[in-house]
């Protein structure tokens, strides 16, 4: 089942991308062969535009790099591992999905595990397994799909808002403050001038809003069309038309640069400026990967403190929502919650037995993708590479090397990201839709639990469809009253 959005004031198809030709079918089912399959496989990892591929595999990384290198540094995560499997896990969804379908840190297990010294990396990987084979359960039993057609989209457009404000937040925390990743503190106010400086925040920002604007349509940028074929009227001079056609083409290059890429690349160059002696500190060569020892205190803590909190939000936000928002960021596709509640079920299943961190797909990494020009599964496969060969050829020592990484630049990436998914919300039109949404935010930010704010915007809903339904009953009496027999 796919969400469609009915309101034709909406255009929540990409002008970007290139014109989809409707497909039969009932023909492809018939006519699946391996031949077919392969030719799928290549569709759906082709690369809309090279460029913008590369540009759009950097919006996660906002999110992301904070995330695991707090884990790696804190709770001895084994980077490599983690690495290995994300990686596996880009190249299938790119794969199965033909979208930039995010691989992320499960939020709330990471907060738990840097919060208490206690849960370590058992509890971790306990949790992990537990939240995915819930997942994975609710999937193939179909109950995932129940529970996508009954929640409203006033409900979910509420929790990817207040995930949006929430990413932005904490990117705005990240460039404003110092950080202590590891321990998840602020030390104090950023200064404005150096390479992890406020300067070089704002510059890094406004870069991306130049070259990418609000996520309009920028390539390709022309002057006035009617300029072209101006049939009798009079033309403009040589020289005023060569500045035009200049500008046009500068704008046209400008427009057309890999903004996220770029800044990711000053970052990693900024590292080795920082600090020279951190390529000494690079061992070549794949982390071992030993399966976990987990004891029964594990297994129930890793259930109480990380499943039962996360359950919630990977439900909303890593299953209903992506399935939601992919379907508006790619209407021509068609995006099951079964298949997306499986996969992440597996992801789990799979890899937290070995040590790699949790993981699901989400909402705000697919917006964060998609705002910066990712379109394909190409281009999450595309990244799924690079973190497989960091994780064979550096492993774990790639830590040394992150934790050098200007914050304030992993803030700016995580901004637009966070931008972009609270931009969802924008199609909620009446009044009633958005008083739902708004509420749910409000919980959901006030009281950090997108559980909390999911409930109470549930509540919300269902108490206006009985005053509606209330006041239609009691219409309806009146004028049957005044009516004559």
């Amino acid at each position: 089942m796919a969400y469609q959005n009915h309101n034709p004031s909406i255009q929540t198809s990409d002008v970007e991308a290139p014109e989809i030709t409707p497909t039969n079918h009932s023909q492809e089912t018939k006519s699946f062969t391996a031949k077919y399959a392969v030719h799928k496989v290549k569709q759906n990892l082709i690369f809309r535009s090279k460029w913008a591929e590369i540009n759009g595999a950097m919006g996660d990384l906002g999110t992301y790099i904070p995330i695991v290198l707090a884990l790696t540094l804190a709770k001895d995560l084994n980077l490599g591992t983690t690495l290995i499997f994300n990686g596996i896990y880009n190249i299938i969804t790119g794969v199965i999905y033909g979208i930039p379908m995010p691989v992320q840190p499960m939020k709330s297990i990471a907060a738990q595990a840097l919060s208490d010294k206690d849960f370590g990396i058992p509890e971790i990987m306990t949790a992990g397994i537990l939240t995915g084979g819930t997942l994975f359960i609710l999937g193939i039993t179909g109950l995932m799909q129940l529970v996508y057609k009954i929640i409203p989209l006033s409900v979910v457009r509420g929790i990817q808002l207040a995930q949006g404000l929430s990413f932005a937040l904490t990117a705005v925390k990240y460039v404003r403050k110092v950080q202590d990743l590891p321990k998840s503190k602020s030390l104090g106010q950023r200064p404005w001038f150096g390479l992890d400086g406020l300067v070089l925040a704002i510059v890094c920002a406004c870069f991306i809003v130049i070259v990418n604007g609000a996520g309009e349509k920028n390539r390709g940028c022309c002057g006035d069309p009617q300029s072209d074929n101006l049939d009798g009227q009079t033309q403009k001079s040589d020289n005023e038309s060569g500045r035009k056609s200049k500008m046009n083409r500068l704008r046209k290059i400008v427009f057309s640069l890999p903004s996220a890429l770029l800044v990711f690349v000053l970052g990693i160059v900024l590292v080795f400026i920082r600090k020279h002696e951190v390529i000494h500190e690079i061992k070549f060569g794949p982390s071992s990967i030993e399966v976990v020892k987990f004891t029964k205190h594990a297994w129930k803590k890793g259930f109480i403190k990380g499943a039962i909190p996360q359950l919630p939000l990977s439900v909303l936000n890593s299953v209903i929502a992506v399935c939601k928002l992919s379907t508006d960021l790619f209407p021509e596709k068609e995006f099951s919650v079964t298949s997306i509640s499986v996969t992440v079920g597996l992801m789990n299943l799979v890899g937290s037995w070995f040590g790699a961190m949790p993981t699901c797909h989400g909402a705000g990494g697919l917006a964060g993708q998609y705002k910066f020009g990712g379109r394909s599964g190409g281009c999450v496969a595309l990244l799924g590479v690079a973190k497989l060969v960091l994780g064979l050829v550096l492993g774990t020592s790639l830590a040394h090397i992150l934790k050098m990484f200007p914050v304030g630049i992993l803030g700016v990436l995580l901004l637009f990201a966070g931008i972009e998914l609270a931009m969802c919300a924008r199609d909620m039109n009446s009044k009633e839709d958005s008083f739902v949404a708004l509420i749910c935010t409000a919980v959901s930010l006030v009281g950090s639990s997108a559980a909390l704010g999911f409930l109470v915007g549930m509540i919300v809903y269902v108490i206006l469809k009985l005053r509606n339904w209330t006041s239609d009953k009691s219409l309806s009496c009146i004028w049957n009253q005044k009516s004559p027999n």
